[in-house]
């Protein structure tokens, strides 16, 4: 007994030394980074004091001065948690070359590092953080996560270990240490540092990083990362990456770290952004602080499906029957007839428009149809009344609309026709046999005709300007949208979309229509405005002697933000629920763009793949293709990852489950429902709060989100109320999955959305049912008995 209480002694002396030399070298970094907070400073305030000068270059020059060090500034002053959390010792290098970040660039280790007896040197130790610090004297105290000299920290293993002979997981938070997880790569060496035995604390870092608790926003994996999670985030950027993997194994971690290694490989390259597309608000408010944890931020765009489109903000969801349709390929047709089909049934027309010379009474210059679209043009020119009726005015139309152009832009095409048909009808063509007359006299016509408010005021009407919204609207009434639909749609279709697009405010898939037909209407060049002229400036002279000024870089950086509907590299989270009208949407924002694409077929809620999948491909052109597969899951217990692979084995025979790497004991629990189906769901739900620290999600199918949430009302901030689809991509500490059955059934693909539901826990997890489960005895649904 006193031998066993002597060796803990002897570990818990280990382990409070090693903290305390983890925490001199974390003291040591602080001091540094305060010197350089100190010149972050300093540099500011020279800047300013140069903008003292007065003259354009200084203006411009303080301007970027002040813009870099600002970022340099924020950057330094932000203390992350686990600002520090990774440590590697190294054998000697086979060459002793340098990287720019102060580390020997040697992967493999040099002859004779290890000596016939396995013993060997450490020659370098190199910590590992969110951003490089170097001394003084240029030597590393930090090598910054995503350079070279970092990835063995990734990559290395006990069956390829490079240099590595020991890597350490560092958690900290702000300027202390809390503790150290070792892990040996070379176990049959004894290695010695500055003399010493090197010691290993611990059990295995990784084990340790996932059993903490999680809570509603993402936390990043930097600490965690394993090999084959490295090599995606690390691939070159060219063409296509695609990666593929089952719930659990990281992707979306890793897309969100692959943003940042981009960006920090080649941050010019990537000045036209990078585009992150998750399926929901919920994943997007998960996800989003972890790129300035990270060491980036204002370069990365993450967006929801529903946020796309500049001025749209969709929550809503449309139920399945109309999500299937408004999501198919069979909606582009259908949106090109309506664009065209909106100009003949304008919203709004003038009653009478007339065109007339000096006081002569003005004939009615157009008569209105009852849908109020002009069906006659009347002017006055040379003398002579022309008129163009409806039969005329229809074909004129109709050889305008023959165009490639969007319907926007063919507004010009259709004006010309107008004038060359009145012209035709005036004679005045063959007056002249001098080609420069009649030009002359043809412009002169078209200038007097095209002058007149009230042909402009027709023009409005017989071809307005169309807007996507417009059209949208246009399309929810039943009998226009059963015209344009005709082929396309059959009657019940048509009637549950046209009802659909009568509710208020957008759905996830309206945002896409949106997209759709914002390209087939284009929006007209409108002209620049003139800035308004001081009157004092014109008044002084000033106006000549004042030089233009010129925008700031942060400024323009802050205008193309605002404007930039194309990135440079997009990366599309949960790729396979995208339908083929987001695919469009979300290609339309890659069209010159390098692309990683993240998901897992097995886990997709569209209907259609192979629809989706020539869609997608037709977003992603003719790049080549690069292909990773993540094999293991870190997020569930292999108890409930067990479970899942019932429930995968219905959805997708023979698709193959990702390997858990951990068991914790427990078994998922069955709860049938007693005395009603919202007692049953708030006391599982409380029950869990009390078995876990973290976070508990109820995953409900999407018709009860609301319902669930008020069954839930009071329990706290730490338990949160689901729909099923909403919960693609989150984790939770524990989670109830409601009525599996009502899921299943809710779309053709609900097996595959309750395959996700079951997969969201990374500790406990609970299934309530209800009647139309049949569950036995124990509980157990029918859906996941054996």
């Amino acid at each position: 007994m006193a031998a066993q209480h002597a060796a803990h002694a002897t570990v818990d002396s280990t382990r409070d030394r090693e903290i305390s030399v983890e925490q001199t070298h974390l003291d040591r970094v602080y001091r540094r980074l305060e010197e350089k907070i100190h010149e972050a400073e300093f540099l500011m305030r020279d800047a300013a004091q140069r903008g003292q000068v007065g003259t354009p270059g200084a203006l411009a020059e303080r301007d970027a001065q002040v813009f870099r060090a600002g970022i340099h500034l924020n950057r330094l002053n932000n203390e992350f948690e686990d600002f520090l959390f990774g440590r590697i010792d190294l054998l000697p290098g086979k060459d002793g070359k340098k990287g720019p970040d102060g580390a020997y660039t040697a992967v493999e280790p040099a002859e004779g590092a290890v000596r016939a007896d396995s013993t060997a040197d450490i020659a370098e130790t190199l910590h590992i953080g969110r951003i490089g610090v170097l001394d003084a004297d240029y030597a590393p105290l930090v090598i910054d996560w995503r350079a070279p000299a970092a990835a063995p920290f990734y990559r290395s293993t006990p069956v390829d270990p490079g240099r590595v002979v020991r890597r350490r997981v560092i958690r900290s938070k702000g300027r202390r240490v809390l503790g150290v997880e070792d892990d040996l790569m070379r176990p049959e060496l004894t290695a010695y540092l500055d003399g010493s035995e090197l010691p290993v604390i611990g059990d295995g870092a990784l084990m340790a990083a996932l059993g903490q608790a999680r809570t509603h926003t993402m936390r990043d994996i930097v600490a965690s990362i394993q090999a084959e999670q490295d090599l995606v985030i690390r691939a070159p950027a060219a063409s296509v990456t695609y990666v593929e993997g089952g719930p659990g194994t990281g992707k979306t971690a890793v897309a969100l770290h692959r943003a940042a290694y981009l960006l920090y490989q080649d941050r010019r390259r990537y000045a036209g952004g990078i585009l992150i597309v998750s399926p929901t608000p919920l994943l997007v408010a998960y996800t989003e602080g972890v790129l300035p944890s990270l060491g980036e931020e204002g370069q990365v765009a993450i967006r929801a499906l529903g946020s796309l489109v500049d001025g749209a903000e969709a929550t809503l969801y449309d139920a399945p029957a109309v999500a299937r349709v408004k999501g198919s390929y069979r909606m582009l047709r259908v949106l090109r007839k309506a664009a065209r089909g909106a100009l003949e049934t304008p919203p709004e027309a003038p009653a009478q428009l007339a065109l007339g010379e000096d006081d002569e009474p003005a004939a009615p210059a157009l008569a209105l149809a009852g849908t109020g679209t002009p069906t006659r043009l009347r002017v006055v020119a040379f003398g002579r009344r022309l008129e163009l009726q409806d039969e005329e005015l229809t074909r004129i139309r109709r050889s305008a609309l023959s165009g490639t152009a969007p319907v926007n832009l063919l507004r010009p095409r259709a004006r010309r026709l107008l004038l060359d048909a009145l012209w035709e009808q005036s004679g005045a063509a063959g007056r002249h046999t001098d080609p420069e007359l009649a030009a002359e006299l043809r412009s002169s016509f078209d200038e007097d005709i095209t002058a007149e408010d009230d042909f402009i005021a027709f023009m409005d009407a017989w071809w307005p300007e169309l807007t996507p919204r417009g059209v949208l609207a246009a399309m929810a009434d039943e009998r226009r949208l059963g015209r344009w639909a005709r082929r396309e749609l059959n009657p019940g279709e048509v009637r549950r979309v046209a009802r659909s697009l009568r509710r208020d405010g957008l759905t996830v898939h309206d945002v896409a229509l949106l997209d759709e037909l914002q390209a087939i209407l284009g929006v007209p060049a409108r002209p620049r405005r003139k800035r308004e002229a001081d009157p004092l400036d014109q008044l002084t002279g000033l106006e000549e002697l004042m030089p233009v000024r010129e925008e700031s870089q942060r400024e323009r950086a802050e205008r193309l933000s605002q404007e930039r509907v194309e990135y440079a590299h997009v990366i599309v989270d949960e790729a396979q629920d995208l339908t083929p009208m987001q695919w469009r949407m979300v290609g339309r924002r890659g069209r010159h763009a390098t692309w990683t694409v993240v998901g897992d077929p097995a886990q997709s809620s569209w209907s259609d793949p192979d629809e989706a999948a020539e869609a997608r491909d037709e977003a992603l052109g003719t790049r080549p293709r690069r292909r990773f597969t993540l094999t293991v899951n870190y997020r569930n217990p292999a108890e409930i990852a067990e479970l899942a692979s019932k429930v995968l084995a219905l959805a997708m025979p023979g698709s193959p489950s990702p390997s858990a790497v951990r068991s914790t004991g427990v078994r998922p629990r069955f709860a049938p429902v007693r005395d009603s189906l919202a007692a049953t769901v708030r006391a599982e739900a409380a029950r869990l709060l009390d078995q876990v620290d973290g976070t508990v999600g109820v995953v409900v199918a999407m018709n009860r989100r609301a319902e669930a949430a008020r069954w839930l009302a009071g329990l706290g901030d730490r338990v949160v109320a689901l729909g099923s689809l909403e919960a693609k991509g989150l984790e939770y500490d524990a989670t109830v999955v409601v009525s599996p059955a009502e899921i299943a059934d809710e779309s053709p693909a609900g097996l595959r959305v309750l395959y996700v539901a079951l997969t969201r826990a990374t500790q406990q997890l609970t299934v309530v049912s209800a009647d139309r489960d049949e569950p036995d005895a124990n509980g157990v649904p029918d859906l996941l008995r054996d």
